[in-house]
């Protein structure tokens, strides 16, 4: 057996209303992207049954599935078997999941760095009850990676990545934290 990394589901209330939150780490890539793939296909097959339980029991569930998934929007375990979606005019049903990082990514925007090629492993994706939540209800906004300047190596081979906190220097992670708003109009 291959044991892998749980995925935490969190359910509560955010100004009254209900909200499920799928915190995810899947699987590395360690012994390569190719050989490792399928690892993660299987936590976003675990991460897709999970949202189709939630929307199950609650067909207007609002929920956000995030984490550090190693892998891009465009990779089979997000993309495919996950499901999700390029532009909010995709969301048809209950279940189906926006993922505003992929758009970013096509962008060129980046949340990591791996031997000088930036991709968005760091990923929130949401619902379409909250991408098309009625009015006066919390609803998704907009999303967006925190890549201030005090955050970047600003020396060295890996001048413009994420600085890293090490022996010698003070730094943060070899990620940028990615981020969405919620908002409810009143």
């Amino acid at each position: 057996r291959v044991y892998t990394r749980d995925q935490l589901l969190v359910t509560g209330f955010l100004d009254g209303e209900e909200i499920s939150i799928i915190v995810n780490h899947w699987p590395s890539r360690s012994g390569g992207e190719k050989k490792s793939s399928p690892f993660r296909e299987a936590a976003g097959a675990l991460n897709r049954k999970i949202i189709d339980s939630l929307v199950k029991i609650n067909p207007n569930a609002k929920i956000i599935t995030m984490g550090d998934l190693n892998d891009g929007s465009y990779n089979k375990s997000v993309k495919v078997v996950l499901g999700a979606k390029l532009k909010k005019t995709e969301l048809k049903s209950a279940g189906d999941i926006y993922n505003p990082f992929e758009q970013m990514a096509k962008d060129g925007n980046a949340t990591l760095f791996y031997r000088d090629a930036g991709d968005i492993f760091d990923q929130l994706m949401v619902s379409e009850q909250l991408v098309n939540a009625p009015a006066n209800t919390v609803k998704y906004w907009k999303a967006g990676i925190y890549n201030k300047p005090y955050m970047i190596q600003t020396t060295g081979q890996y001048k413009g990545y994420p600085l890293r906190h090490s022996m010698t220097d003070v730094g943060f992670s070899d990620h940028f934290p990615a981020y969405i708003y919620l908002i409810k109009q009143l």
